[in-house]
């Protein structure tokens, strides 16, 4: 069966009779709470004994943020689906509830967010539901309105389902552009089912990102791409991946007579590589044009 997203634009699909099988399933309660456990875990909150403010991104039903209310913070919860939300009123969860779509920003006071937490949301930002929709630019504006509201050195643990490698890395670049420091931590990366990948995200510049947790294991360990040289040349099973957003860009070397059309035919497939619409080419691609008529 075809993951939600292929199916309908969220708002859609999350109607009132799928947002109440949502909530009554044992088993997606289940498994939703675990892994806002988890989220939670590496976020890496101080053990002061102080609530935080924090975001949780797709709140759905608000089966997540009662995790959240369990261990004592307040919390604000943003959803598409006005079904979801309902759902959420007549469970009568303790955060506050807002009917948006992260992909238009989420619309907060600059640094007033002590953490984000987000469970199998941010995939769907990456599908153009609408003609108006363009993935690359509603991955900017959540991105950077995730990065404006966060404290500095706060975290964001965007857990997530990605249908393949090329789209973790858009998500990852939009994020990175952002500001972001971190990676992506992988928990049973051996298993088809148990596997859960995190995005693990710091606000703030690279000296202030502490190290980046290791994914968990099947033994409920903590196992990383180092543990052996050979899984590291298979991307499916690393469990860590630290990007820097202040690597250094190389330059491309221009000679006397200036860019030919090897370089703008490379330039035009790095903006297909991104999703752009990029005309044709054809053997007027580069042509250097008379002077005059």
């Amino acid at each position: 069966m075809p993951r939600p997203e292929f199916q309908a634009p969220p708002e859609i699909f999350y109607n009132d009779s799928e947002a109440r099988k949502y909530t009554t399933s044992s088993r997606i309660i289940e498994i939703q709470s675990k892994i806002s456990e988890r989220a939670l875990e590496l976020l890496n909150l101080p053990n002061d004994g102080v609530p935080c403010l924090l975001l949780d991104i797709g709140c759905g039903s608000g089966i997540s943020g009662e995790t959240l209310s369990e261990n004592e913070h307040h919390w604000i919860g943003f959803d598409i689906s006005q079904s979801m939300l309902d759902v959420a009123l007549e469970r009568e969860v303790e955060g506050d509830l807002l009917l948006a779509d992260m992909g238009q920003g989420l619309g907060l006071r600059p640094g007033v967010i002590d953490g984000a937490v987000s469970i199998s949301a941010i995939q769907w930002l990456c599908n153009a539901d609408k003609s108006s929709h363009e993935p690359i630019a509603r991955l900017k504006a959540f991105f950077g309105s995730l990065y404006r509201c966060l404290t500095r050195g706060a975290r964001a643990v965007l857990q997530l389902y990605s249908d393949n490698v090329s789209q973790s890395e858009m998500i990852m670049k939009a994020a990175m552009r952002a500001g972001f420091a971190g990676g992506v931590v992988v928990d049973f990366p051996h298993s088809t089912r148990a596997r859960k990948t995190y995005l693990v995200l710091t606000c703030g510049s690279s000296s202030m990102q502490t190290s980046l947790p290791k994914g968990k294991g099947e033994d409920r360990e903590s196992c990383s791409d180092d543990d052996d040289d050979d899984e590291r040349d298979v991307d499916d099973k690393q469990t860590v991946g630290i990007y820097d957003r202040h690597r250094l860009s190389k330059r491309m070397k221009i000679t006397k007579k200036g860019k030919g059309k090897a370089w703008v035919i490379k330039k035009k497939n790095q903006l297909r590589n991104k999703g752009y619409s990029v005309p044709p080419d054809t053997k007027y691609t580069a042509r250097k044009r008379k002077a005059c008529f």
